[in-house]
């Protein structure tokens, strides 16, 4: 234990001396770097995928869950979109460059100027395209980052990471600023939390519990993101069509992620109707349903669902079903097993709609759309770090801005507090 605290240390250390070479470089150099790191995966794109291979190969070994391997795997596509990502970023104004100045009766002038939060610290599982958008986003920003990916992507982070600060390098900016935690075991996580004085701040990316475990344990500050038991509501005045749509798109496009929905609620009076019809639009996937007594009167299919079903995070092909009797009942449930991520009411009734977006408590409430959405590439914010469920700091997607926070510069002139 001693030597991966110790190891973890000095990594963060070397990323707190490193910080003030992105900190203090100018909008050009950092739009540099990105447009420098983009050109640099893309060319390494053939060595990353032998990595990445190695890490799929371990994961079947290990057992982990194939859905799970979606989020695991990359492909020269997702290499070039990873690489668009950041190069999106450029065009994106400077977040550190905005200030307010005012005086005071006093004789002070206070300048509120926005600056990075430092060295930020990312504990995520196996995305490894995580470990690319979390440094862009930082550097961008003019913080260091601690990387602590999953043990899935070791290999692959690894990858990306060294061509990441080489890329760096050649821009003249300290490759610390970007530093990997190679232990994989769950000591190194464990010691990042404990690195205050050291980390700015901590932002975990996966599951329930490593969310969990990092607000219940750490000892730097924590931005709470990322569990999404997701709910769409499909009201009495919905129209089927758009509802079918939107539901399947929610849950199957991408099961494995926090956006994609969980559990469905649909009104008694379209449940007959509507039901059936998702089951034929699904069954491609093999959708499995766990439902309410409702459900599965209409729906023979279905599994009875249980009190724990309402509040699973599945990431897989596995969605709940409650029937209920309107939008005070839905809102009700949502408040009550909802993560405060992303929740949709389908409807055509503009009282429905907005009563459900005002009472809904989340970072994100849609009205006839996707929880898809909930993205920092779909909201215009490039890449994001994170997700946000808490009401401090940030809330929702965490681009550039949630990066930074404020130093106020008081100039006077020998003035003195009377």
């Amino acid at each position: 234990m001693n030597e991966i605290f110790d190891g973890v240390r000095a990594l963060c250390v070397a990323a707190r001396e490193a910080a003030p070479s992105v900190a203090l470089a100018d909008h050009a150099t950092r739009n540099r770097a990105l447009c420098a790191m983009a050109d640099a995966l893309e060319r390494a794109s053939a060595a990353i995928l032998d990595a990445n291979a190695r890490d799929l190969e371990n994961a079947a070994a290990n057992g982990v869950p194939a859905v799970m391997h979606d989020r695991l795997r990359l492909t020269d596509a997702r290499i070039a979109d990873i690489a668009a990502a950041m190069r999106a970023l450029v065009q994106l104004p400077d977040p550190t460059d905005r200030r307010e100045v005012w005086q005071r009766p006093s004789g002070i002038t206070i300048t509120r100027q926005q600056v990075p939060l430092g060295v930020v610290a990312i504990i995520y599982e196996a995305r490894p395209n995580v470990t690319a958008d979390a440094a862009a986003l930082c550097i961008k920003s003019g913080n260091a980052v601690i990387l602590r990916g999953g043990k899935e992507a070791i290999e692959t982070n690894r990858a990306i990471v060294g061509v990441m600060q080489g890329a760096l390098a050649a821009c003249g900016i300290d490759p610390r600023v970007i530093g990997l935690v190679t232990a994989t075991a769950r000591e190194s996580a464990t010691a990042l939390m404990q690195m205050r004085g050291l980390v700015d701040a901590l932002i975990p990316r996966g599951g329930k519990g490593l969310i969990q475990n990092c607000v219940e344990n750490a000892k730097v500050p924590v931005i709470e993101t990322g569990a999404g038991n997701c709910h769409v509501y499909v009201d009495a005045a919905a129209d089927l069509e758009k509802a079918l749509a939107v539901t399947v798109n929610a849950k199957c496009q991408r099961p494995s992620v926090c956006n994609a929905a969980e559990t469905l609620l649909v009104h008694r009076a379209v449940a007959a109707d509507f039901l059936p019809r998702l089951y034929d639009a699904t069954r491609e996937w093999e959708l499995e349903f766990r439902g309410c007594p409702a459900t599965c009167a209409i729906l023979p299919e279905a599994i009875p669902a249980t009190e724990d079903d309402y509040a699973t995070e599945y990431n897989d092909y596995i969605l709940t079903v409650k029937v209920v009797d309107g939008v005070d009942e839905a809102i009700a449930h949502i408040n009550r097993y909802g993560t405060r991520h992303s929740e949709a009411i389908l409807t055509e009734d503009a009282a429905a709609a907005t009563a459900f977006q005002a009472r809904v408590d989340a970072a994100a409430v849609y009205h006839n759309a996707s929880t898809r959405f909930t993205d920092g590439g779909e909201f215009g914010f490039g890449a994001e770090i994170g997700i946000s469920t808490q009401k401090l700091h940030a809330r929702g997607p965490m681009g550039l801005d949630a990066l930074t926070t404020v130093k106020y510069l008081v100039t006077g002139d020998g003035t003195v507090r009377k």
